[in-house]
């Protein structure tokens, strides 16, 4: 029986710098997850960090990954060859395929929220898998946009608006993506839609405020905490709020439920 905390040694394929904070490892493994899912990754003697999955494919994993501690700062010191440690993938990801697969999708993101919904904009892109793809995604600044090569890409399939909170640049909105929910014609999609939020929680609240404005029903609202786990497997307690551990009820929560998830 395979051990479910034990981390298993995979090779760094490839190392991408996105932005002086955030870089994206691509690691060698055979673990299919989830989209929305999150792996445990480790160093011995340093530690682990849960990292979301940010794309995944065919015998490889895609994580996008801030410089925030000791861990992460270890990480950033891999090159390719190297050898990274993982377990996982842990918790409830987006139901893509009970309930987002055919229907109108709306995906609202804030700086690097938009990594753990990166593999599901990937399907959506490649293949026929929704009836329309709305992207609203912001940064703080210029130096912030991480996946530039892929936003500028999704702008071909997907109806975007891209904004920036205060810099300008060529193409690009400025302000906060609350102010852009009111440009989705939501009476449009007859209902079939649901709408996907990803960032700091005062913006994941402050968005959903604005959708529910715009008539969209809080059972339609998904979002998923980044919260601090440690076990990943709901026995330490680190990730607790209430009665809910986000490492297991989690991170993809419904708004009926993450609404009443305050610390």
């Amino acid at each position: 029986m395979m051990n479910p905390i034990k981390p298993i040694p995979c090779e760094i394929l490839e190392v991408k710098k996105e932005t002086e904070l955030e870089w994206t490892f691509k690691v060698k493994t055979d673990v299919v997850p989830h989209h929305g899912q999150f792996m445990q990754l480790s160093i011995p003697k340093v530690g682990e960090a849960p990292i979301s999955i940010s794309a995944f494919g065919d015998g490889w994993m895609d994580f996008t990954i801030r410089a925030v501690g000791k861990v992460t700062d270890s990480i950033f010191n891999k090159k390719p060859g190297d050898t990274l440690f993982l377990r996982g993938p842990y918790g409830n990801g987006w139901p893509f395929n009970e309930q987002f697969k055919g229907k109108h999708l709306v995906f609202i993101t804030g700086g690097t929220g938009l990594a753990p919904v990166r593999s599901m904009l990937n399907k959506c892109y490649n293949g026929d898998v929704a009836k329309s793809v709305t992207l609203i995604s912001g940064f703080k600044n210029e130096e912030g946009i991480v996946f530039k090569e892929q936003l500028n890409e999704w702008k071909n399939k997907f109806t975007t608006f891209y904004t920036l909170d205060r810099d300008q640049i060529e193409g690009w909105n400025v302000g906060f993506v609350t102010e852009y929910v009111s440009k989705v014609d939501f009476e449009a999609f007859n209902g079939d839609y649901e709408v996907i939020l990803v960032g700091p929680p005062p913006m994941m609240k402050f968005t959903a405020q604005e959708a529910m404005k715009c008539g969209v029903p809080e059972e339609k609202i998904w979002v998923s905490y980044e919260r601090k786990m440690s076990c990943a497997i709901g026995k330490c307690g680190h990730c607790r709020i209430d009665e809910v551990y986000v490492c297991l009820d989690g991170p993809v929560f419904n708004y009926t439920v993450a609404k009443d998830l305050v610390d």
